[in-house]
């Protein structure tokens, strides 16, 4: 979007291998991680944690060696993801003010749509964006800041500023039209809408055309109303007999996995499916999405479309306020009598979801005033915080 307006832009992005000379953990599978790490001490709330606290991606001081070889810029524009890494985020504001003195600093992202109170107390920025840079008056506010006095342009994707990607990700939509209790999607989102099929397959070609064969959705909804774009890309990646690998890290509706998707997906060249069953007890759920007959149908769906059970990994909800250990057994068993690898998806206490106020009194952390207890790393809601022994006790259910 910056582009477009005729801003001069550069990117770093400290978690993808800018420098040659710098030790990078080669991939695992389809291009994935591991991220090179160094320990470093424990923010002072976290020191009981029996933990250790690390910073990841590229090395500090070679970061702040290629920033001091810039020209000086206009504007600074920083993303804060998870609202419990803002010390991060606070760290890199420091770097640039120490060597960007009259630089202005604009921070968005998550965490300061979340946390906004603590984001005016504690960040020292510029300009603070609340919410998605498309939405509202968010543009306007950035423009004008800027000084380019731009209209909102399309919201395309290009990651032409990685020169050699071994990945990339597919965008279809902003938002979610679910509202489940754990989530704040509606808080980060206020809108759910899907985008031109043309622009989605565009930005797929310009990635592929650059020898990119993994590709990764982010989409919050991939295969709701799947009529508007998902189908119609398949149909064209398959049209196309294009050879690629497709992921969907964020968990699958299993309730719209009809045949039809179900045989589209498979012969576009999905490989890793990842679906949200979250719980076993269908009838006690904190969503409407799924029943036991639609998690029946989808599964055989999957199955008769010729994906296999090591293609497929479920996510279970892990540490929910209130939880019984024997709920999360039961659904680990549940998936394994699928043949399906679980996966413990440790619940993250957000604020703006509905179950955060539920979160707040189970928790022994004060999760509400900071958000460095919001991390689902010490198991905020989970009786007695983090422990190695029960990690251990159910890695062992798992059979890991």
């Amino acid at each position: 979007m910056l582009l477009d307006a005729g801003c001069e832009v550069g990117l770093l992005d400290c978690m993808y291998p800018m420098w040659s000379d710098v030790p990078w953990p080669g991939p695992v599978r389809f291009g994935t991680g591991p991220y090179p790490k160094i320990d470093i001490p424990k923010p002072h709330p976290l020191t009981h944690i029996p933990r250790k606290f690390s910073r990841y991606g590229l090395p500090y001081d070679l970061v702040k060696g290629a920033l001091m070889q810039l020209e000086p810029p206009d504007f600074v524009v920083i993303s804060g993801v998870m609202t419990y890494w803002y010390p991060g985020l606070i760290s890199v504001i420091h770097l640039i003010k120490s060597i960007f003195k009259d630089s202005k600093i604009i921070v968005g992202g998550i965490y300061p749509t979340l946390c906004m109170t603590h984001a005016q107390e504690n960040v020292d920025a510029d300009l603070i964006i609340f919410g998605p840079v498309e939405e509202g008056d968010n543009w306007k506010k950035i423009s004008d800041f800027l000084g380019i006095g731009a209209q909102v342009p399309d919201f395309r994707l290009y990651s032409s500023f990685y020169p050699r990607p071994n990945f990339s990700i597919i965008l279809g939509s902003r938002g979610c039209p679910f509202a489940c209790e754990y989530c704040a999607s509606k808080k980060l989102y206020t809108n759910f809408f899907q985008r031109p099929i043309e622009y989605i397959f565009e930005e797929f070609l310009f990635e592929y055309n650059r020898g990119v064969r993994d590709f990764a959705f982010y989409d919050d909804a991939l295969l709701f109303e799947p009529e508007n774009w998902f189908v119609p890309f398949l149909e064209k990646i398959i049209k196309s007999d294009l050879r690629v690998r497709f992921h969907t890290p964020n968990g699958l509706h299993v309730r719209y996995l009809d045949k039809t998707i179900c045989n589209l997906m498979k012969k576009a060249g999905f490989k890793t499916i990842r679906l949200g069953l979250e719980t076993q007890d269908f009838s006690s759920r904190l969503d409407t999405k799924l029943t036991k007959d639609q998690w029946d149908m989808g599964i055989k769906n999957l199955f008769e479309a010729g994906f296999h059970k090591q293609d497929i990994g479920v996510y279970i909800l892990f540490g929910l306020p209130g939880q019984k250990d024997e709920e999360v057994i039961n659904t680990i068993e549940f998936a394994k009598s699928y043949g399906f690898r679980p996966h413990l998806a440790y619940y993250t206490p957000i604020p703006g979801s509905k179950l955060f106020e539920r979160a707040k009194s189970f928790s022994m952390y004060p999760i509400e005033i900071e958000p460095i207890f919001q991390n689902n790393a010490i198991w905020p809601c989970y009786p007695g915080g983090f422990s190695w022994e029960k990690r251990s006790y159910f890695r062992g259910i798992i059979g890991h």
